[in-house]
């Protein structure tokens, strides 16, 4: 009798608990119009966004009842101070984000110096962080002061048919000493499980999509223009990531097509289990594909902290195209640190010149 009284304890405390995590909304329509309206408008399980500004120095942050549905009816603007940011933070469980194609607009000419996160002015970064489960599609952003998405969700999403347009940083200003004044305007940056993102354009000064951590991640069909190109990394101390799909993109005029970056200092990490598929690249200036575990550095000394294995290209051929005076393929391990055997069948690379391969032998069906 006791062991039944304790079961059901338990049962009702799971209950308890499960329901206070959750967010119940109400069955009603919130329209925003300006940040005054923000607080009551959550309370609701649709969520109209109408166009507005933004107040300078401040973050436009949604925290959503479970199962609300968004609709953005207007252009978001943000006003310009030098500061940390975010932007726009949305927050969320099984969220329907509906952009309707409306514009996140970041003023990034305000703060471009050429710099990003690395000096001059303090810029906001990243400047939409999207914290939800569910979809989230049809969003543009332009011009973002730096690092564009940081996405940490808590169970699967699907971002898709998304604009990332930073081209006009591609431009030197008057801050930037002759240099692009867009920079560190990373596309996606990554640390998350069950995430796909899909069908989408972005042009950029930076990595189209950065994995820093995770598993079980698809990025495919994405168009990825004047930026750094694909990336896993780069990869710090304890990080792992494992199980990531690659597939179907385009990437043009970028320094490489695809890239893993772990850093030279990084201990007890991995990159395991990453397919490349169906990939197209053109105008690559450096590298078609670049494997490099001496980060910050390129192709310097690697270290050994970071065990890399499972980097495969199979089903549809990659095709790259590099600039004449970049390499087709460069790979760079720390001795011993890449394991197994690699399937490189479905991988073709023009121009340039062969890259080294150091400290591996694994690689199969490929040569350059």
């Amino acid at each position: 009798m006791t062991s039944l009284k304790l079961s059901g304890f338990l049962a009702l405390s799971i209950y308890v608990c499960t329901a206070l995590a959750a967010k119940q909304g109400k069955a009603c329509t919130g329209t925003i119009s300006s940040m005054d309206d923000v607080s009551s408008a959550v309370e609701c399980t649709t969520v109209n966004i109408n166009s507005f500004t933004v107040p300078a120095g401040e973050t436009f942050l949604l925290e959503l009842a479970d199962s609300t549905t968004v609709n953005v009816q207007g252009d978001v603007s943000f006003g310009n101070k030098t500061w940390a940011g975010p932007l726009f933070q949305v927050k969320g469980d099984s969220v329907t984000f509906n952009g309707n194609g409306h514009t996140f607009n970041g003023n990034g000419p305000f703060y471009w110096d050429g710099q990003g996160g690395n000096g001059g002015v303090t810029k906001p970064a990243p400047m939409m962080k999207i914290e939800i489960s569910g979809t989230y599609t049809n969003v543009k952003v332009l011009n973002s002061p730096a690092r564009v998405y940081s996405v940490s969700n808590p169970a699967t999403l699907v971002m898709s048919q998304l604009t990332i347009d930073d081209s006009l940083g591609d431009q030197p200003n008057s801050k930037s000493d002759g240099k692009a004044a867009g920079h560190n305007t990373d596309g996606f940056d990554v640390s998350t499980t069950d995430l796909t993102i899909e069908d989408s354009t972005i042009m950029n000064q930076d990595d189209c999509l950065a994995i820093n951590k995770g598993s079980n991640i698809v990025f495919q069909r994405n168009t990825c223009s004047g930026g750094h190109g694909i990336s896993i990394g780069s990869i710090s101390s304890d990080a792992v990531v494992s199980g990531v799909v690659i597939s179907g993109n385009t990437i043009t005029n970028n320094d490489q097509a695809l890239r893993i970056k772990t850093k030279a200092s990084a201990t007890d990490a991995s990159v395991s289990n990453v397919t490349y598929s169906g990939n197209t690249g053109t105008g690559l200036r450096q590298f078609g594909v670049l494997i490099d575990q001496s980060y910050p550095d390129t192709l310097g000394t690697p270290g050994t902290g970071v065990q890399v294995s499972g980097i495969n290209f199979v089903g549809s051929t990659t095709t790259l195209s590099v600039d004449s005076d970049a390499q087709r393929v460069a790979v760079n391990c720390g001795e011993g640190a890449c394991t197994g055997t690699w399937d490189w069948s479905a991988l073709k690379v023009s121009g340039g010149e062969a890259g080294d391969i150091t400290n591996f032998d694994g690689i199969q069906g490929f040569t350059q």
